[in-house]
């Protein structure tokens, strides 16, 4: 068995308990550390599998929305940071781990890239002289164009409805009201102030 199926064997390994352990664990924060493990160890395959561009897409994109996640479940549960700072040590042993993991996951792969070179996806590419994102973007863009809109108008109404409900009003705080501002002319938005020699201007 060479280097690449020990990798590829190894890293699914990996991929799968970190799934099983992001719904399993009782701690959120535990939970979110095993997403980005299974993230980072998917695009690890991706990498062994030549799509290099899906696997930059994974990491960017969904190790990035999972940061905005957990802002947003931050924002909805308020949670008390005096409390989340004085409890960081008790992450700091899982934190390792899974940091460890995705060395070893990075040395692995770069090993296996190097010695047995990546496994192209698309046959053709190495006929036709296309690399693998323009070729994802010519059948992105063309046979599943209506349904790459689609998703992004569903991920519009996501992202509306989250802010709608963060969206907390409190009193005492000052908001922009563009009606106001639109409807001022020069009485209600200029004053003419005369000021004497020597004194300052009181309110």
């Amino acid at each position: 068995m060479d280097l690449t199926a020990i990798a590829f064997h190894l890293l699914a390994a990996i991929l799968l308990g970190a799934a099983l352990l992001v719904v399993t664990v009782r701690n959120p924060v535990h939970s979110v550390l095993f997403l980005i493990l299974s993230f980072f160890t998917g695009a690890g395959l991706f990498v062994l599998l030549g799509a290099e561009f899906l696997a930059m897409l994974l990491v960017v994109v969904y190790v990035g929305a999972v940061a905005v996640l957990f802002l947003f479940v931050v924002m909805m549960l308020d949670v008390d940071f005096v409390s989340l700072r004085f409890g960081f040590a008790r992450y700091l042993p899982i934190g390792l781990v899974v940091s460890g993991l995705l060395l070893i996951e990075m040395i692995l792969i770069s090993g296996a890239v190097a010695a047995r070179g990546a496994v192209s996806v698309v046959k053709n590419s190495l006929v036709s002289g296309v690399s693998n994102t323009e070729q994802i973007g010519r059948v992105l863009y063309t046979d599943y164009i209506y349904f790459f809109q689609s998703a992004g108008l569903v991920l519009l109404v996501a992202m509306i409805g989250a802010i709608v409900l963060t969206l907390r009003h409190k009193p005492g705080v000052k908001r922009q009201n563009i009606a106001d501002q639109t409807a001022r002319d020069r009485k209600s938005g200029l004053r003419v102030v005369k000021v004497n020699i020597g004194e300052g201007v009181s309110e």
